[in-house]
């Protein structure tokens, strides 16, 4: 179902992979005491959370529940936007879904050899649209932790203007605005190719246009290939060698 224009119930409201009432959400919200604070705060808080907490890597699937990407401890564009819904539902914060496809070439340095030859060349992408201050605000700018991000400004310190590489895409590698201040985040959206439109819930995305690999391709993802994404995507964030 397409998003509407306004917040409503469906926008707040729990799914198979939007549950945001498994016990281990439900435990991190209460022990973080997030309910207590501000809308502007609790927004920030889930958001830094998924951002820093949650590191990037690849998970076995685009399509987990939120429960899941929680427990992996790493995801991507779409595992950490599915948690990151699931958090701001939880804290009655209305939000909904926007998917895209991405060019596979801002995912080369963090992707490489076969894994970047294996790779479609759109890649299925998304951000999160958060209610706030009576409109709707995008987030993308949660995907790459603050460390891997670091590593990044690092080893391009002298790179001017726009960037492409490593799971970024942005006019200012320096500077990329990923930070909650209320207002719209990015680091892939100048890597975006097509928009299909925004959706109440991933699951009504992913019931649509499906994911980004499907039979043995998607084994051989699950089972081996994204490991060695993970560990090329470590060594980076530890500062290793080009």
């Amino acid at each position: 179902m397409t998003a509407t224009t306004d917040p409503g119930p469906a926008h707040l409201a729990t799914t198979p992979l939007l549950d945001f009432n498994h016990p281990a959400i439900e435990r991190l919200v209460n022990e973080r005491g997030w309910r207590t604070l501000s809308a502007y705060e609790r927004i920030g808080a889930a958001y830094g959370f998924v951002r820093d907490e949650v590191a990037f890597g690849y998970n076995a699937s685009d399509e987990l529940p939120a429960s899941a990407v929680l427990a992996d401890g790493i995801g991507q564009c779409n595992t950490k936007g599915t948690l990151l819904m699931a958090l701001l539902r939880a804290l009655g914060v209305p939000c909904r879904f926007h998917g895209f496809t991405i060019d596979k070439a801002l995912q080369k340095g963090a992707i490489t050899g076969l894994a970047y030859r294996f790779a479609p060349p759109e890649i299925v992408h998304s951000w999160v649209e958060v209610w706030h201050a009576g409109r709707w605000v995008n987030l993308e700018g949660f995907i790459l932790d603050s460390a891997y991000l670091g590593a990044l400004q690092r080893r391009f310190r002298t790179h001017q203007g726009a960037f492409c590489g490593y799971g970024a895409a942005t006019p200012d590698l320096q500077a990329p605005g990923v930070d909650w201040r209320g207002t719209d985040t990015y680091i892939q959206r100048e890597g975006i190719r097509q928009d299909f439109g925004r959706f109440d819930a991933p699951d009504d995305f992913y019931t649509r246009h499906g994911s980004n690999l499907s039979g043995p391709k998607r084994w051989l993802y699950s089972h081996v290939v994204r490991h060695a994404m993970n560990r090329t995507v470590a060594a980076i964030r530890q500062g290793g060698s080009r």
